[in-house]
């Protein structure tokens, strides 16, 4: 049995448990980078004297910057390894985040924001992969379920961040920490964040064999004998998004990205517009702010109980079933406004279910595609996910100005998310790692 084959069958060791941490600990930037910009939005709205719209281009300056930095950098880790493609993602979210602390001007925060985000994406892409291939088969739907619980965590953090510094020290205040934070994750990701056996495999250079006996050693498994890697036509083409759509996984990578699409579109709805619509629905301004930190609640528990059932059951199927359910409970949520005790259990759950559907995104992305184009794929997903993000707040308030009603919008919004569950219903078992082991000869011989 191979390497590749022995890390799926074996039960998760310490040391893989540490490396999924590692990726959590990443996935915080994303929230805490996000709710700290939306806090401080009006403290700087004040300094620098903008209009609504021109905060919101800034708010979501940071979200193109991710959709860029995932499909752009994304690729590159397939080419010179996810741990590179790691530590300099870090490293530029750290200077964008320093950088933003000294903006002088609406643009230059804009510009530095576009720059942080650009860091973010190539590290959602990159430890997305590197999180799965670490992962064994069972454990794999929780580990990256726990791994993106992490942006709820991030969001609470950069929100009690924002509140407390910028109170004390100013809006400024609250990037210097996001940035001094960054820097010191960097330097525990140089100590203890490995390569990817998958790539190490699929690259076989001189040295590359006893890294990977290295690490595998640390994973309790026996050391192999010889790694065969890529070669020919495969080699050359590494990390090219085109054989997206070759070998027979165009059909897949159109329907992935069309759940990712749907699925972000749904989830930045809920969390940016729900205070304001159930305040425009008659509800009181705290009434509204806790339902919306009721579905931050439900959040990080949705995407550990994804894991936790996909772990007994196809990823894939559980998955349809979150999707479904979000759009279910989404229509459930806005009718039952009038008995508010039953709108905010409602709440949590959507806030549960559509945390899930990311989770399980983030778990079904990488098992697409050889280790070749992996981190392309998911990259790609992700940044096609982000312009769903991107486009939520701005349609939302498009159709609020033509005089839609929060219930007809929910309803819109619950439709989307179902066109999310039709995509992945149509998605063929066959658009899955088989398809992408025919085309790809990395073996890591067992002795």
């Amino acid at each position: 049995m191979d390497l590749r084959s022995r890390i799926d069958m074996s039960p998760m060791r310490p040391y893989q448990w540490l490396i999924v941490a590692l990726c959590v600990v990443l996935n915080i930037l994303d929230g805490f980078d996000v709710m700290a910009m939306a806090f401080t939005a009006k403290s700087i709205s004040s300094e620098f004297a903008l209009s609504g719209a021109a905060i919101g281009v800034l708010l979501s300056a940071g979200l193109v910057g991710m959709a860029i930095g995932a499909m752009v950098l994304g690729p590159l880790a397939d080419r010179i390894g996810r741990r590179p493609l790691i530590l300099a993602s870090v490293a530029l979210a750290a200077a964008g985040t320093a950088l933003s602390a000294t903006a002088g001007s609406p643009w230059q925060l804009g510009v530095w924001r576009i720059l942080t985000g650009l860091g973010i994406g190539g590290i959602l892409a990159s430890t997305t992969v590197i999180a799965s291939e670490y992962s064994s088969s069972r454990w794999r739907g929780l580990a990256i379920s726990v791994y993106t619980a992490g942006y709820g965590v991030g969001a609470t953090l950069g929100g009690l961040a924002a509140v407390g510094l910028q109170a004390e020290y100013g809006w400024r205040s609250v990037f210097v920490v996001g940035a001094v934070l960054t820097g010191l994750i960097l330097a525990t990701l140089i100590v203890l964040l490995p390569e990817s056996i998958d790539y190490l495999a699929m690259r076989a250079r001189p040295g590359d064999l006893g890294r990977v006996n290295q690490i595998a050693r640390r994973l309790g498994q026996d050391p192999v004998d010889t790694l065969t890697p890529v070669t020919g036509r495969t080699a050359a083409r590494t990390g090219r998004i085109g054989d997206l759509f070759t070998a027979g996984r165009a059909r897949g990578t159109v329907l992935l990205w069309a759940a990712f699409f749907a699925t972000m579109y749904g989830f930045y709805f809920v969390n940016s517009w729900t205070p304001s619509l159930l305040e425009s629905a008659g509800l009181t301004r705290d009434q509204s702010a806790t339902a919306g930190m009721m579905l931050t609640l439900g959040g990080t528990v949705g995407s550990v109980m994804f894991g936790v059932i996909a772990s007994r059951w196809a990823p894939r199927t559980v998955l349809i079933g979150f999707t479904l359910l979000s759009a279910a409970f989404m229509v459930a949520f806005i009718v039952s406004i009038p008995m508010l005790a039953v709108a905010f259990v409602f709440g949590v759950l959507i806030g549960g279910l559509i945390n899930g559907c990311i989770a399980g995104l983030y778990t079904l992305a990488p098992s697409q595609y050889g280790s070749h184009i992996r981190t392309t794929g998911v990259g790609w997903a992700i940044g096609v996910g982000r312009a769903g993000a991107i486009l939520a707040p701005s349609v939302t308030g498009a159709l609020l100005d033509s005089g839609w009603t929060p219930r007809q919008l929910y309803f819109g919004v619950a439709g989307v998310v179902v066109l999310a569950a039709v995509a992945l219903l149509a998605m063929r078992r066959t658009d899955t790692p088989a398809v992408a082991a025919k085309t790809e000869s990395v073996v890591a011989a067992s002795v």
